[in-house]
C-alpha cells in the first residue's frame, strides 16, 4: 500500500523469478550443496517447468554469484573458503552500514516496527535453542534492517550476501553465538535505532560483522587441517 487504505496493484510475479527463488531457498538450506553440479532435465522434472525459464533462472543466479559456470561441464554451487566469509561480511558491512545511515534519516518510527517485529522471532527461536530458526530469524531481521533503508538496490545486493552467509553458517554451526548473545547483538541495533545514536548504530553493525569474522576464521582454519591420528 501507499497512503493509508489506499489500494494499489499487487505485483505480479514471473516463472523466472519464482524459480530463482526456489533455487536460492535450495542453495540456502544446503539441498543445492556446495560444489554440487545443477542437472536441468532433474531439476525441470523436480520443479515441473519447462528448461527455458529454469535456465533463464540459472544464468541469473550465475550473475549473482551463487552459481558458476564451468565450459563443457555445467553449472555448480560455488563453494567458500575463508577469503570468501571475509569479503562477504565485509560486503554485508558496506550494504547494512549504508542501509543504517538511510534509516536513521528517514522515519525510524517504521524501522522500528518491522526490526522489532524482526526482534521477537529471533528471542522465540532462541528460548527453542533452534539453530536453524535462530539463523532464519537471524537473517529475516537483515533483510528487515536493508529493506527499511528504502532502497532497492541496497536490498538486492544484500539478498545475494544473505544467501552466501547462510552457506558459510551451515557448513560452521559450530561458531553460532550463544542464543542469549545474539538476540543481545542484534537488541542493541534496535536500541541505537530508537535512540537516534547513529554513530552508536554505525559502531555496533560494524562490530557485528567483524566479531562475526573472528568467530568463523579459527573453525574454518580447524576443518581444513587434517585429523589427527587415532591415539
Amino acid at each position: 500500500m501507499g497512503r493509508l487504505g489506499e489500494l494499489e496493484p499487487v505485483p505480479r510475479r514471473s516463472t523466472v523469478e519464482i524459480i530463482s527463488d526456489e533455487l536460492r531457498s535450495a542453495i540456502l538450506y544446503g539441498s543445492l550443496p556446495p560444489g554440487g553440479q545443477l542437472g536441468e532435465a532433474d531439476l525441470a522434472a523436480r520443479l515441473g517447468v519447462s528448461r527455458g525459464p529454469l535456465r533463464e533462472a540459472m544464468q541469473r543466479l550465475v550473475q549473482e554469484g551463487l552459481l558458476r559456470s564451468e565450459p563443457h561441464r555445467g553449472l555448480f554451487v560455488i563453494e567458500l573458503d575463508e577469503d570468501d566469509v571475509r569479503d562477504i561480511y565485509y560486503a554485508r558491512l558496506a550494504v547494512e552500514r549504508a542501509a543504517c545511515q538511510q534509516i536513521m534519516q528517514r522515519n525510524r518510527g517504521e524501522a522500528l516496527v518491522t526490526l522489532n517485529e524482526a526482534l521477537q522471532g529471533l528471542v522465540a527461536a532462541a528460548r527453542r535453542r533452534d539453530r536453524v530458526a535462530m539463523s532464519d530469524a537471524d537473517q529475516a531481521f537483515h533483510q528487515a534492517l536493508v529493506q527499511a533503508s528504502g532502497s532497492v538496490r541496497l536490498e538486492r545486493m544484500a539478498q545475494t550476501l544473505l544467501v552466501e552467509t547462510r552457506m558459510c553458517l551451515n557448513a560452521l554451526q559450530e561458531t553460532y553465538p550463544e542464543p542469549g548473545d545474539l538476540v543481545e547483538e542484534h537488541r542493541k541495533l534496535v536500541e541505537a535505532i530508537a535512540d537516534g545514536d547513529e554513530e552508536r548504530l554505525l559502531r555496533l553493525i560494524e562490530e557485528h560483522m567483524t566479531d562475526t569474522i573472528e568467530r568463523l576464521r579459527p573453525a574454518e582454519r580447524s576443518a581444513a587441517d587434517p585429523a589427527p591420528a587415532a591415539q
